[in-house]
């Protein structure tokens, strides 16, 4: 499952997926998009993968795509090019397990993409934020224009789309783009922590939650409530929720908790 531009790693259910051109700051090429594509196909097939992390090689997390092999013949041409991206991004997006980004460095363009399709964003102090596409005349893509205003809310993405201007990581969590802001040293350690802790949560709850606020942006109430009703009827008929609840009641270690980050 690994290709020299993404390394991939699963060990005790966790898939780590690594941007590996650290001296290109992890610019996306071709093979790295084929790599990611079938990356993310093997992972959505293998049950036994439970939490899935997203990371760069070197210093950086993903500087955008490679403007060296971004030249397009026609309109259409560059169409399909973006359009062969969003059968991955979408499925990582849909993916009914928790995905994590661990941002260290630049984290520009797709970069910028690919850590809001995940569920939670784990940054190092030195993480840069940039939508960078109006500086070379082209628009956000890898899935932006749906998950930019929905994590920072409509406003703020056109500030960042319109600007081009770079955020580091602690507006970039005042926003709402990252979930905790660490130092460089501890960042793959904390990532990895979480990953561990989310691969004990119930899969099959976590699916259903997961897919129902998907949804949600874009629902009605009666919608969503009917959603939650039938999610829920699922979620009452698992090994994993009798087994929570028997050891709720005998005041035993829970199967599933967030780990505390340490100060």
């Amino acid at each position: 499952m690994s290709d020299s531009s993404l390394l991939v790693e699963i060990e005790q259910g966790v898939a780590t997926l690594c941007f590996n051109r650290p001296d290109a700051k992890n610019a996306m090429n071709t093979p790295m998009r084929n790599a990611l594509h079938d990356a993310v196909v093997r992972i959505r097939a293998d049950r036994s993968v439970r939490a899935v992390v997203l990371r760069g090689a070197g210093s950086d997390f993903c500087s955008g795509g490679d403007l060296r092999g971004m030249e397009v013949a026609s309109a259409q041409a560059g169409r399909e090019r973006i359009d062969d991206l969003h059968g991955w991004v979408s499925l990582l997006l849909d993916l009914d397990r928790p995905v994590i980004a661990a941002v260290d460095g630049v984290c520009y363009g797709a970069g910028f993409s690919f850590a809001l399709a995940a569920d939670f964003v784990i940054a190092s102090t030195r993480a840069r934020f940039c939508m960078p596409f109006m500086k070379v005349g082209l628009v956000p893509d890898c899935g932006a224009f749906y998950t930019l205003p929905r994590v920072v809310g409509l406003a703020r993405a056109r500030d960042l789309v319109f600007t081009a201007r770079e955020i580091d990581a602690r507006e970039a969590q005042t926003i709402g783009a990252v979930l905790e802001v660490v130092e460089p040293s501890q960042l793959h350690a904390r990532a990895a922590q979480l990953a561990m802790s989310l691969a004990g949560a119930s899969p099959v709850a976590f699916g259903l939650a997961k897919r129902a606020l998907n949804q949600s942006l874009g629902s009605d109430l009666r919608t969503m409530l009917e959603i939650e009703a039938a999610a829920q009827g699922i979620a009452f008929t698992t090994d994993y929720h009798r087994e929570a609840v028997k050891r709720f009641r005998e005041k035993a270690a829970p199967l599933f908790r967030w780990p505390v980050l340490e100060a």
